[in-house]
This record gives C-alpha cells, sequence and structure tokens, in this order.
C-alpha cells in the first residue's frame, strides 16, 4: 500500500513538475499581464485588489499570479510563485506600465496637456450636467430595461460580469444601468476599443489637410523592399500582408509586445510580407501601434504628439474620463490601453452616429464615418478600418448597418444608424451580445 502510495505521490509531482516546466516560458507573461492590470486598475480607478482578482484578473493562468500594491511608489508587483517578478508603475497622466531592468524612476517624462472645462449646466452629450429625462411615447421602458437588466445575470459559465450598459437614443440616455461597486464615474478599459480612438485621429489628421491615407507608409526600414507598396489605408484595414500572429494563449507576437516592449511602435515594422497589401487581411495589434508611431510622424516634438490625442479628440468632445496609456518610450499604446467611463464611451459612438459632427464642429469629414464602416477585401465583410462590422451578418438578429468598437471581454460601442441610437456594454467577461442589441433595438418603435 505504502509503495503504490509513494508511486501515486510521484506521479503528481511528476504532472506538477511536467505542467510547470511546459508553462515556464509563460511565467513572464502572466506576471506582466496580473501586474499591469492591477496597477491600472487600482490607479486609474481605484479599485481594491480582491476586486481586481475576483474580475479583472479571473482569467485562465493569470489567476496563478500573487499580486503586491505599493501605495508610495505607485506601483504593483506580481509573481506566479515566486517567479518571474514583474513590476508596473503608475504615471500621472500616461498610466501603468511594465517597467524592465533599464527603467530609471529619476528621468524626467513628458505628459499630454490637457484642456478640461466643465460645463454642468450643460446636460450630456455636449456638457458634464446629467442627461435629460427624456422620455419617448415609441419605447417600451419596461422591455428596454429587462434586457439591460439581462446583460448583469450570469452568463454561461455562471458571472455576472457585466460592469456598465449605456443606452443612448437620439441623443438621450435612455437606459443606463451599473454593476455593484461601479458607477457612471468608473474608468474601465477599451482594451482593443482604443484601435477606434487611434483611426479616427487619422480621419482627423485628414480632414485638417495633413494626412493623406492613400500615401505609403513612412517607415524608412521598409523603402528597399516590397512594404514600401503598403501605404497607410492598408495598415488602417488591418490589410498590409505584414506577418503578425495575434495569439494571447500563447507566447506569441501580441503577447511579446505588450508585455516584453518598451517601444510597442516598432514590433510591426521589422515583421516581412507574407501576403499581398489590399488581399491578406490579418487582425494585428501590432499594426494599430505602428499606426500610432506613424502619429508621432506627424508633429515635430513628442509634445504635440501626446497633446493631440486630447486636444484633437478626447478632450474636444468631452471625454474627459479617458486616458490612453503609453508605453515605456512615451508612445501611446493604441491597440488596448484607453480607459474611460461609460457615457465617455457613448460620446465616441455618438460622433461616429452622427458623422464627424460634434455640436456643430465638424471634427473629421462625414465620409471618414462610411470609410471606417466599408468591409475590408478579404475580411469576410467582418472589418473596416479599426472597427468591426455587422455587414455579413456576424450578429444574425441585428441590423447589417451596425458597426462598433470592440475589446477584449465583450467591451463594445455599437454604432446603430438606422435606429440613431448608441449601445455601449463593458465588463470582464462575454456575454450574448447580439441578444443584448436585439432587445434594445425590438423596445423601440420605428
Amino acid at each position: 500500500m505504502k509503495k503504490i502510495l509513494g508511486y501515486a505521490a510521484l506521479a503528481v509531482v511528476g504532472i506538477l513538475g511536467t505542467a510547470f516546466y511546459v508553462n515556464y516560458p509563460k511565467l513572464d507573461l502572466i506576471s506582466g499581464f496580473s501586474a499591469k492590470s492591477v496597477a491600472s486598475g487600482h490607479f486609474l480607478d481605484n479599485r481594491s485588489l480582491e476586486v481586481i482578482e475576483k474580475g479583472d484578473n479571473d482569467i485562465d493562468l493569470i489567476q496563478l499570479a500573487t499580486n503586491e500594491i505599493n501605495e508610495k511608489e505607485k506601483a504593483a508587483e506580481s509573481s506566479v510563485y515566486g517567479f518571474k517578478n514583474r513590476k508596473a508603475i503608475y504615471r500621472e497622466g500616461l498610466g501603468a506600465v511594465l517597467i524592465n531592468d533599464e527603467y530609471d524612476a529619476s528621468k524626467p517624462y513628458l505628459v499630454p496637456k490637457r484642456t478640461i472645462t466643465s460645463n454642468t449646466s450643460i446636460p450630456f452629450p455636449y456638457g458634464d450636467g446629467e442627461p435629460l429625462p427624456g422620455t419617448f411615447s415609441n419605447i417600451d421602458y419596461n422591455r428596454l430595461n429587462k434586457a439591460v437588466a439581462q446583460a448583469f445575470a450570469p452568463n454561461e459559465e455562471g458571472k455576472k460580469c457585466t460592469r456598465a450598459v449605456v443606452v443612448v437614443y437620439k441623443d438621450q440616455i435612455i437606459a443606463e444601468k451599473y454593476a455593484p461597486g461601479f458607477s457612471k464615474d468608473s474608468r474601465l478599459i477599451g482594451w482593443s476599443m482604443t484601435k477606434s480612438i487611434t483611426a479616427t485621429l487619422f480621419g482627423i489628421l485628414q480632414k485638417q489637410g495633413k494626412l493623406n491615407i492613400n500615401q505609403p507608409a513612412p517607415i524608412a526600414e521598409w523603402q528597399n523592399d516590397e512594404r514600401k507598396n503598403i501605404t497607410i489605408h492598408n495598415l488602417l484595414q488591418m490589410n498590409s500582408g505584414l506577418e503578425w500572429d495575434e495569439n494571447y494563449d500563447d507566447i506569441s507576437d501580441v503577447t511579446k509586445m505588450l508585455f516584453q516592449e518598451s517601444d510597442m511602435t516598432v514590433s510591426q515594422i521589422h515583421k516581412p510580407l507574407v501576403g499581398k497589401p489590399n488581399a491578406s487581411w490579418n487582425y494585428s495589434s501590432g499594426t494599430t501601434n505602428l499606426l500610432s508611431g506613424i502619429l508621432r510622424k506627424q508633429f515635430k516634438t513628442h509634445q504635440e504628439y501626446l497633446d493631440f490625442w486630447y486636444r484633437g479628440l478626447i478632450d474636444k468632445i468631452g471625454m474627459h474620463s479617458m486616458l490612453i496609456e503609453a508605453d515605456l518610450k512615451g508612445n501611446y499604446i493604441g491597440s488596448s490601453y484607453a480607459w474611460a467611463n461609460a457615457r465617455d464611451w457613448a460620446k465616441f459612438g455618438l460622433l461616429y452616429l452622427h458623422k464627424g459632427n460634434w455640436n456643430g464642429e465638424q471634427l473629421f469629414d462625414p465620409t471618414w464615418s462610411k470609410y471606417v464602416a466599408t468591409p475590408t477585401p478579404t475580411s469576410e465583410n467582418q472589418y473596416g478600418a479599426q472597427f468591426w462590422l455587422n455587414a455579413g451578418g456576424k450578429m444574425p438578429d441585428v441590423p447589417r448597418d451596425v458597426y462598433y468598437a470592440d475589446g477584449f471581454q465583450g467591451q463594445r460601442v455599437f454604432i446603430i444608424p438606422s435606429h440613431d441610437m448608441v449601445v455601449v456594454r463593458l465588463g470582464y467577461d462575454h456575454i450574448d451580445l447580439n441578444a443584448l442589441v436585439k432587445e434594445i433595438l425590438a423596445s423601440v418603435k420605428q
């Protein structure tokens, strides 16, 4: 009997040892994700470590990390069973970032200069006042509220993972709900919805006559090979033909970029062509961060680049809660790290619903909204220019004209032109978004 128990113990040790050996290379990514998540959630939204670990870090393998918050240093540290310790620090104005051995805490850094003018006498969306208590005779409010409440019910995995839903119809909030512990002021991460923010800046610069997206991408490293034919338009549509592995379950191009690179704007630059521009759609966060680097090239100084994101768009339309996090080199991580409250995410959707017109000022040409919602070749009508589309019926019970900013774990800003509506959903895991939007739309008679 003792021998049997001994063999069983050895077998368990062997299995655990093999699992550890197989996953050891991932530990750096696990602790990196966790440290960054804790630092951002705590210092950007004042969440407790318990809330972050139960929600934001409720992801396979990430749960293995042990985390600590250092209030004095404004930092978070994470490790996996004592291995691969990673540290993320919070920089006011730039958010949280993972640091490396070369990081010098005494070195000064630039921060964006923002213009935040609060006007509580003007209601949402054009001011900071509470939304008008509008009621519409064509809305079944019982059905609408039931649909929104359902988004907060347990999903297929039994998780109550929705944190915010905001529904805007004809510029008025007709439904709004938050999970316990969250509110209209809570900053919530958009993940890849940030890509849609990045794209919008190109539309603004093009409207100002400072950039033409049909010109070749200004990348010096590409000028002596076939990559010189890649245009900014190709990059916006994720259709450059460049190699990229967007796999979050393993060590890949995207995980190495987000959790190991100090300058994320160059990760995609060094990749070879594996397809043809305009005929090889491939979703790539590296491409969006390359676009962030291209935006930097449009300005003489780094300060101007930092300021433009806020001066040209974010603060311009009153998304004052929004913050775009930057990498160690000070470049905005345009692929992944925009934080804002749900109402400010809704304002972004309204900007597109109104084809770039914000309270009488035209930020981008009206044709830009059509451009971002035009299907990219070879994307099966699912993708436009840093926006996802329902043109191919991916959401079968939702109108085909719907297009949306889309982020990891079901972050969404749905733009629904045919119904004059924007729907925002934010959370930490997926729900049935097709059913949510379908029921919301069904509550409004056209």
